[in-house]
C-alpha cells in the first residue's frame, strides 16, 4: 500500500525471537515528525587514477563507490498531547523514544547475512524505497523530556544509494509450442519452417527511470537448456532441465545474487560460460525485447521477469 505524502516507514522481518518491524514516521500525525529536510550524503569513491610516468599528470582509471548514502533524519518524538499531566507526558514519551530506538537497531536484520531492510517513501508524488540497514538512533538529552517532547537523530546506510520504484514490474513471457510434424492445411505463401523449440514470444517491456535496474528472472518448466535473452544486450543460459513442477529464479539484485532451483538449492555452477556475470545483467532504460529460449516439447514453459524502476534520486 503505498504511503502518504511525506511519511517514511522502515521495514523488514522478523528473526527467530527477534521481532520484525513497521515504523512509520515523518509527518506531525505519526508523533514522529522532521525537523530539518532529509540528509541524503552519498558514499566516498575509490579513484583509480595512476601517475603518468616522467610526466606530469594522471591516467584516469575505473572508480568505483565505496559505499551507497547515507540518509539522516532529525526527528521531533512528540506526545505533549498524549496525557493530561507531566508525569503521564513524560511516560508517554519515554514509550515513543522506546519504540523508534528499537526499529532503528534492527537486530532482526542486522544478524542476516546480505539481507537488507526496506526504508519506503512518497515525496512529491513518488513513491520510492531504499535497500538498506538501519544504522543510528541517538536521542538527545532534553529537559524537554518530562514534558513529552525528545529530539532523535536517525539515520539508515542505503547499500548502492538508489531510489526504487516502490511499485514492482512484472513482465511474462510464454514459450510458444513447436511446430507441428510435417505440413497440415490450410497453407499460405510464403511457406516458413523452424526448428523446435526455435520460435518464440517477445516480451516487450519499458524500463523508467534514470538508471539501469537489476531484475529478477524465474524461469518456469518443463524446459531443457533455459535461456532468458534481452535482445541486443545479453543472454543468460542454463545448462539444465525443469521438470514440469519445477522452477530456477536468477536474482541479480546486488543484496541476492543468487540462482536458486525451487527457492532453496544452489545452481549457480550450471551458468553456461558465456552468461554474463550477475553485476552486469541490468535491465538497460527504454524499451527492451525478452525472449525464452530453451527446448520445450509442451510449449508450456514460461519466465517472469520483475524489477523496479531506478532512481538516482528521489
Amino acid at each position: 500500500m503505498p504511503l502518504g505524502e511525506g511519511l517514511w516507514n522502515l521495514s523488514y522481518g522478523s528473526n527467530g525471537i527477534l521481532p520484525a518491524c513497521d515504523f512509520t514516521f515523518g509527518t506531525f500525525a505519526t508523533g514522529y515528525y522532521l525537523l530539518d529536510p532529509v540528509d541524503i550524503v552519498k558514499g566516498d569513491i575509490d579513484v583509480g587514477d595512476t601517475p603518468m610516468p616522467r610526466r606530469d599528470g594522471v591516467r584516469l582509471g575505473q572508480d568505483f563507490k565505496t559505499a551507497g548514502a547515507t540518509i539522516t533524519f532529525d526527528i521531533g518524538v512528540d506526545t505533549v498531547d498524549d496525557a493530561p499531566t507531566q508525569f503521564g507526558r513524560h511516560g508517554a514519551n519515554l514509550d515513543a523514544v522506546s519504540r523508534i530506538e528499537q526499529a532503528f537497531d534492527g537486530e532482526a536484520v542486522r544478524w542476516r547475512f546480505g539481507t537488507p531492510a526496506v526504508l519506503r517513501t512518497t515525496q512529491g508524488g513518488r513513491a520510492r524505497r531504499f535497500y538498506g540497514r538501519p544504522r543510528k538512533c541517538a536521542p538527545a538529552a532534553s529537559k524537554l523530556t518530562r514534558q513529552g517532547y525528545t529530539p532523535v537523530v536517525a539515520s539508515f546506510f542505503s547499500l548502492d544509494g538508489i531510489g526504487y520504484d516502490d511499485v514492482e514490474q512484472v513482465a511474462t513471457v510464454q514459450i510458444n509450442p513447436p511446430p507441428h510434424r510435417g505440413l497440415k492445411g490450410p497453407l499460405t505463401t510464403p511457406l516458413r519452417m523452424t526448428g523446435p523449440g526455435a520460435t518464440k514470444t517477445p516480451g516487450e517491456v519499458m524500463i523508467r527511470g534514470t538508471k539501469p535496474t537489476w531484475p529478477v528472472i524465474t524461469i518456469y518448466g518443463p524446459i531443457a537448456q533455459p535461456a532468458c535473452e534481452v535482445v541486443g544486450k545479453w543472454k543468460v543460459g542454463l545448462d539444465l532441465t525443469l521438470a514440469a513442477n519445477e522452477r530456477v529464479t536468477i536474482d541479480t539484485r546486488p543484496w541476492a545474487l543468487t540462482v536458486l532451483r525451487n527457492g532453496s538449492a544452489s545452481v549457480a555452477g550450471k551458468l553456461t560460460r558465456s552468461s554474463p556475470r550477475l553485476p552486469d545483467m541490468r535491465l538497460p532504460l527504454g524499451r527492451q525485447d525478452l525472449i525464452l529460449r530453451g527446448s520445450d516439447a509442451s510449449g508450456r514453459a514460461y519466465m517472469t521477469v520483475a524489477w523496479r524502476d531506478a532512481y538516482a534520486y528521489l
